[in-house]
């Protein structure tokens, strides 16, 4: 068995068992972090198939931004486990047939391919390769891809209004005022005189009986 190999079949074992303690394990953030196996073994193996771009985006969008991101939330958020856990068998026999369902169509899509491995595909080359994409997304693909921006760029400048609009069932807090803030807009040194009530606390006490 060749090296290359024997690494595909390693880390495809590490990510079916990461991928059945995801499902498995008790604790949210053990799962998230059984998830992030899952998904540096999957790049592992683009690696191995020569998709450095596939590997470096699933390693850098997935576990760089989205579980990190995840994790933060499982972190902060009070999840009652026993409770969601509650009719987990119940939904056995549906999630069972959905994945065999899956199985099969992956099987009638590869099983072609599995039965010509030996044989080399034709025009077969590099097509996960960033030089390869970055030729054909700035060149062939150019306007679609300046459009695509475009939409992204509208749907950040909107989120980011729909985050900073002002409301009146809560406190706002305008980052631009809170920088452009002065010493004199928050503090005002009064000068007061010395007043000394020693000559008139005096006469009170002889003029008590």
């Amino acid at each position: 068995m060749e090296f290359k190999t024997a690494l595909f079949y390693a880390f495809s074992a590490i990510m079916v068992l990461a991928a059945l303690r995801v499902i498995t394990a008790r604790n949210p953030v053990h799962a998230a972090l059984f998830l992030v196996l899952a998904f540096f073994s999957a790049a592992g193996i683009w690696m191995l198939l020569e998709a450095e771009f596939l590997a470096i985006v699933l390693v850098l969008v997935y576990v760089g931004a989205v579980m990190v991101l995840f994790l933060f939330v499982v972190m902060m958020l009070d999840i009652d486990t026993d409770k969601m856990r509650q009719g987990f068998w119940g939904y056995l026999p549906l999630a069972s047939a959905i994945g065999a369902l899956i199985v099969l169509e992956m099987a009638a899509v590869l099983w072609r391919s599995f039965l010509t491995f030996d044989q080399q595909p034709v025009n077969a080359g590099n097509i996960g390769g960033t030089k390869e994409l970055g030729l054909l997304i700035y060149t062939k693909y150019i306007y679609g891809f300046e459009v695509a921006a475009a939409v992204l760029l509208v749907a950040i400048i909107a989120a980011v209004a729909l985050t900073l609009r002002k409301r009146k069932d809560i406190k706002y807090f305008d980052p631009a005022e809170a920088v452009r803030v002065k010493r004199n807009d928050r503090l005002r040194i009064i000068k007061v005189d010395a007043v000394s009530n020693r000559g008139a606390a005096e006469a009170e006490v002889k003029e008590a009986p």
